[in-house]
């Protein structure tokens, strides 16, 4: 079984990447399961009811979220009824939406996903690795394949969860930074692992934002309204190569790939 996860998608030019890219590497990795990060899809932050059908219509299963989760208000009319939408399951107290879930794949296969959020430079939230820990007490027995999309900050963070969590889930991936790291391996205990998926948006920009905008703010030290970039597109993300009996990763593979338009 051949699992893609696709690193944050950043506004129009993210959508036009997937919209173009996914059927390709599709057919040529014989894909059978697709996660995306999705909270920057709309306008560079957030995600809206059109835009999460767009994603969804290309043909990704699930989609995560991060910490702009709540930044597009209509993420409140949509996330209680759409289970293919998750967001991070540590957000403190009674919280619209749901952290997890189990789909199927394939003839029978159980995949849970899980989001979670970091806390190291990020909103104080609860703890992830509790969190975490209590989901998989929770859907022990229930799931074939677990994968934690874990949206966090600091490298150190994100390392941590995953010695963490080796041996006990399939995959943690890394994402929140839009720079692909070239850290991915499978860690002692059977889980791949790697610090961040990447981005994918436009490629000449800065995290997906205008460089003229951002290099404005650094110069300046004032606050400027930040942009999508336009012009080329790029996907990034791993494929997950899962064996069928033992349901055990058994290679992690970076994908980048630029939309030549």
């Amino acid at each position: 079984m051949n699992i893609l996860v696709i690193g944050d998608i950043v506004g129009r030019p993210g959508r036009r990447a997937v919209k173009n890219l996914l059927p390709v590497l599709r057919q040529e990795f014989e894909i059978d399961f697709v996660i995306a990060n999705a909270e920057n899809a709309s306008g560079g932050r957030g995600l809206t009811g059109d835009v999460m059908h767009e994603l969804l219509f290309t043909g990704i299963d699930v989609l995560t979220m991060g910490n702009h989760v709540w930044d597009n208000k209509d993420i409140f009319r949509i996330i209680d009824d759409e289970p293919r939408l998750i967001r991070p399951l540590n957000y403190p107290g009674p919280c619209p939406g749901q952290g997890y879930h189990i789909y199927k794949a394939g003839f029978s296969t159980r995949i849970a996903v899980i989001n979670a959020s970091g806390r190291v430079f990020l909103p104080p939230l609860d703890c992830p690795f509790v969190a975490v820990n209590e989901v998989l007490t929770e859907i022990e027995g229930k799931a074939d394949i677990i994968i934690v999309d874990f949206h966090a900050e600091a490298t150190s963070e994100k390392v941590a969860f995953g010695h963490y969590f080796d041996g006990r889930v399939q995959a943690v991936l890394g994402t929140h930074t839009h720079i692909q790291t070239s850290d991915e391996r499978i860690l002692p205990g059977g889980t791949a692992y790697i610090t961040d998926l990447g981005m994918t948006g436009p490629y000449e920009s800065v995290l997906g934002m205008k460089k003229e905008l951002v290099l404005e703010k650094f110069l300046t030290g004032r606050p400027v309204r930040l942009e999508v970039a336009s012009g080329k597109a790029q996907l990034e993300g791993v494929l997950l190569t899962v064996d069928e009996d033992s349901y055990q990763v058994s290679k992690i593979t970076r994908i980048s790939k630029l939309l030549n338009e």
